[in-house]
């Protein structure tokens, strides 16, 4: 039978929604949910959720929970991941104020940015550390990767171990299609698209309905002031950042404007409130956004606590869909990162890529795409520079590529000058202290 361990299923939600769509799935009958995390009581919510979805599905399936890792990895045929090494609080919250005192402002700063970079250097030595598990208890595993900074992570994973099987997995290039399906007024399942690039800026190079081009639409949308439309998937952010980065480059970034924005030197600049203003950009969304899923989280493990049976429907992650296509043999499309082995040919070799992939037997398969223009190709590769130094830094344990990470970040590099980067760095190994690698560790000046 089918064993799927789940590292950081106190992600309750995120879990249910994972497990639930794994339920949907004949061939996974009999399945054995391990959960693990190191938050007893997170675990024992995620354990009542999924229990209850269980009963409600029909199907026979275990729940097993564990604190201990390598237990929940013992035997897997599938592990997901899905933590955040530091939290709310104190990480995030560091990887906010330091940076907001330098002047340096951000919208969600868990994928490039400072904020990015010191969530990766947190990040990959507790994914090596599931490596390292699984190369002992389950070496023919997959790896069904969620955490951000996810082409940081993915990288350093192929980085330090090879033969690891791994996926990084975003739902970017889902919930974009969503939302342009909500501003033009199509059905989503009608829109047929080609997307490549690397995670989170990534470009629908191609994007039609009914064998029409799509892209004079939102161009003649947006320049008429129709378009976008008042948010779908995210209240605070509109969209305007992407469609006046579309205007531009020529086309549609995969990632949410209020991600984007941080990611370019366009939009987010000292004493330029007209731009904050103009394209509704949501500084410091993501702190907010933590206090409200804390908020609803709560009231949500009471609703499931008091409720006999928890309703549900299949969510658009790929996890269970490359679980179910490896499990039967069954060819399914998704979009994955893996390192670039080729398939991205104008990109660097090494460097975690996301392009179409094919799932079946033989594991995820990448396509090759080699028509990125040559505009979006530069784009990427100012997001590798910053990915690379932190693998680097990683790999050599040399905390001079934290640094070198930071300076070549372009939003950082666009509001800053190099003494004040080194400075603000300097702050950031030493506010986030023992949640970093040794060779990071900075003490507080006296």
């Amino acid at each position: 039978m089918t064993r799927i361990a789940f590292i950081g299923a106190g992600s309750t939600i995120f879990m249910k929604n994972i497990l639930g769509d794994c339920l949907h799935f004949p061939a996974l009958e009999g399945v054995t949910f391990a959960l693990m995390d190191i938050d007893a009581g997170r675990l024992e919510e995620s354990a009542l959720v999924a229990r209850k979805l269980i009963a409600a599905s029909g199907r026979q399936a275990r729940v097993e929970t564990t604190l201990d890792r390598r237990a929940a990895l013992d035997g897997a045929d599938f592990v997901v991941t899905a933590f955040q090494v530091g939290g709310y609080k104190p990480s995030t919250v560091i990887d906010f104020e330091i940076p907001r005192q330098y002047g340096l402002r951000q919208t969600i700063a868990d994928t490039l940015g400072v904020g990015g970079i010191m969530r990766g250097l947190r990040t990959v030595p507790h994914l090596w550390d599931v490596a390292r598990d699984m190369a002992e208890l389950c070496p023919e595993a997959t790896l069904l990767q969620y955490v951000n900074p996810m082409a940081i992570n993915t990288w350093a994973l192929a980085e330090a171990f090879p033969k690891l099987r791994q996926v990084g997995l975003c739902h970017s290039v889902q919930n974009t299609v969503e939302e342009l399906a909500h501003d033009l007024e199509l059905p989503k399942d009608e829109i047929r698209y080609r997307v490549a690039g690397v995670n989170h800026v990534a470009f629908f190079l191609e994007l039609t309905h009914g064998g029409q081009d799509l892209y004079p639409r939102l161009r003649d949308g947006y320049r008429a002031g129709r378009l976008p439309k008042p948010p779908l998937l995210m209240p605070r952010c509109w969209n305007k950042v992407r469609y006046e980065a579309m205007e531009h480059l020529g086309y549609f970034c995969t990632e949410s404007s209020e991600h984007f924005a941080e990611y370019v030197p366009w939009f987010i600049k000292s004493g330029r409130e007209d731009l904050i203003e103009e394209f509704k950009i949501p500084l410091d969304e993501y702190p907010q956004r933590c206090v409200e899923q804390m908020a609803d989280w709560s009231a949500q493990a009471k609703a499931y606590r008091e409720t006999e049976t928890i309703a549900f429907e299949k969510s658009h992650e790929f996890a269970a869909e490359i679980i179910n296509a490896m499990v039967t043999d069954t060819p399914y499309p998704i979009y994955g990162n893996l390192p670039n082995r080729g398939q991205a040919p104008q990109l660097p070799n090494g460097a975690a890529v996301e392009v179409p992939c094919m799932v079946d037997a033989n594991g995820v398969q990448p396509t090759v795409v080699d028509d990125i223009p040559p505009q979006l190709v530069a784009l990427m590769r100012s997001q590798i520079n910053v990915q690379e130094l932190v693998v680097r830094a990683l790999m050599e344990e040399n905390v001079e590529h934290v640094y070198h990470a930071a300076m070549m970040d372009p939003h950082t590099a666009a509001e800053l000058d190099l003494r004040q980067i080194r400075a603000l760095v300097d702050d950031l190994l030493a506010a986030h202290g023992e949640m970093l690698p040794a060779f990071a560790q900075r003490r507080r000046a006296a």
